[in-house]
């Protein structure tokens, strides 16, 4: 394939590795009260859930790619819980650490989030329970990321790509280093690495807000070949305002790109999801990508009906890996993001149920139209 279909990037064959995509990342089990209030109702649905392992879920279940997880569960119910969801999604667990559980869960514990979809003028809500959990006390030295990352032939096992994001950058200060020692090994064995932006005020509280994730995002940046996020995680990443008046647009997004590059020059791709939100359940919907001095905008949704919003920048970021790895191009890729990010807000819960079909369809401008 050319640099030019595949943005810049040298990617290693497919037959020189075990997996396509490697993540690291927290699952959590999610808590979904439907329609209704957390506060108000009497039964839940659940569902598994995490930004780094919602990428290598959809890549495997849409997009048919070799995928594996890096992740710390503990051994009880709800841990077992969680394994049987991801068993579902089909990514590979091979390197999920489990943990003794203490009975109470005083020395580490599975994370839960609970979350309300809104509806109109009312907005989602999320409520995060995810201290002290089993992943937050990985340290360096914890994973052996010289194996994950090697060649085959050299007794590893091979990744083309790996991906990790702020989410788990921000869950501890081990976190933050071993989110680093991951990316260096994954340089070091020629694996792209991938890193969304996804700032949570709640996980940066007692870190130093968005100073304090902007000052861990532009130490990892060196480390970067593909940067995800919204519009204020890449402004963000430069220092700039994370509040824009208006949503970007092709001659604004640009320069930034050429900005970001130019102080980071190992970036390769930038690529950014932009909503507008109407309403809790109506949004415009489109996304931006840079690659080799040039930016183009992705299909774009107007008025897009949400079900379930949670997942939509995951779904993006799956979309866009897909084209790059495939050599389908920036613009193919960046239509693949928006289109799959769209399927992903119709169905409940945080994973993709859309089929690279489905995708292809929305993307050549196909109708909602019952298929028979």
């Amino acid at each position: 394939m050319t640099d030019l279909n595949r943005a810049g990037l040298n990617l290693r064959p497919a037959t020189d590795t075990r997996w396509d995509l490697v993540s690291l990342g927290e699952v959590m089990l999610r808590f979904d009260p439907g329609d209704t209030r957390i506060s108000r109702t009497r039964s839940f649905n659940v569902w598994e859930g995490g930004g780094e392992y919602n990428v290598a879920r959809a890549l495997r279940r849409c997009f048919a790619q070799r995928t594996a997880l890096v992740t710390a569960l503990v051994d009880n119910p709800v841990g077992r819980l969680i394994e049987d969801l991801m068993l579902q999604g089909g990514v590979d667990q091979s390197h999920v650490l489990w943990r003794d559980f203490d009975g109470i869960g005083r020395a580490a514990r599975n994370g839960v989030y609970f979350l309300e979809r809104g509806f109109g003028v009312r907005g989602g809500m999320g409520m995060m329970d995810r201290g002290a959990t089993a992943i937050s006390q990985l340290k360096p030295g914890d994973v052996n990321w010289d194996e994950i990352f090697r060649r085959p032939g050299d007794g590893g096992e091979g990744a083309r790509w790996f991906h990790t994001g702020g989410i788990m950058a921000a869950l501890s200060e081990d976190s933050t280093a071993l989110v680093l020692e991951a990316m260096q090994a994954a340089q070091r064995h020629g694996a792209i690495v991938s890193f969304d932006g996804n700032y949570r005020p709640s996980l940066w509280k007692s870190r130093g807000g968005r100073q304090g994730s902007v000052d861990v995002n532009r130490a990892l940046m060196p480390f970067v070949d593909v940067l995800f996020g919204h519009e204020g995680d890449v402004a963000a990443t430069l220092g700039e305002s994370s509040h824009h008046p208006a949503a970007h647009t092709l001659e604004t997004f640009a320069p930034m790109g050429r900005r970001v590059t130019a102080e980071f020059p190992h970036l390769k791709v930038i690529a950014m999801s932009s909503r507008k939100a109407v309403s809790a359940s109506r949004n415009e919907w489109t996304g931006f990508l840079f690659a080799e001095g040039h930016a183009h905008q992705g299909i774009t949704f107007p008025d897009l009906e949400i079900f379930d919003r949670v997942g939509g920048g995951d779904g993006f970021a799956a979309g866009v890996i897909y084209g790059l790895m495939q050599g389908k191009g920036p613009q193919w890729a960046v239509d693949a993001g928006i289109a799959h990010g769209a399927l992903v807000m119709t169905t409940p819960g945080d994973s993709s149920m859309a089929s690279l079909p489905e995708v292809e369809r929305l993307m050549q401008g196909g109708s909602a139209a019952t298929q028979r």
